[in-house]
């Protein structure tokens, strides 16, 4: 008895320790009745943003900056 409660001990130690990045911004999945689930930044996003309901939480990764390239132009003689 003493082993089980050991061993299951450990494994409950082991799972929590092995869990997400500490650094990992937690967001929430936002779900509205015509959309799928979207990861959105936090709760108030949700509800008035896309006035959902926050269902789960999910690891937000905000969209990544986009750089306009600049076109060369030809030189008038």
């Amino acid at each position: 008895m003493r082993k089980l409660l050991l061993v299951s001990g450990l494994l409950a130690g082991s799972a929590l320790l092995t869990g997400g990045s500490a650094l990992a911004a937690t967001g929430c999945a936002c779900a509205t009745l015509t959309k799928a689930p979207v990861c959105v930044a936090s709760i108030e996003a949700c509800v008035s943003g896309m006035h959902g309901i926050c269902v789960a939480p999910c690891d937000y990764h905000p969209p990544m900056k986009k750089y306009r390239h600049k076109k060369k132009s030809m030189k008038k003689m």
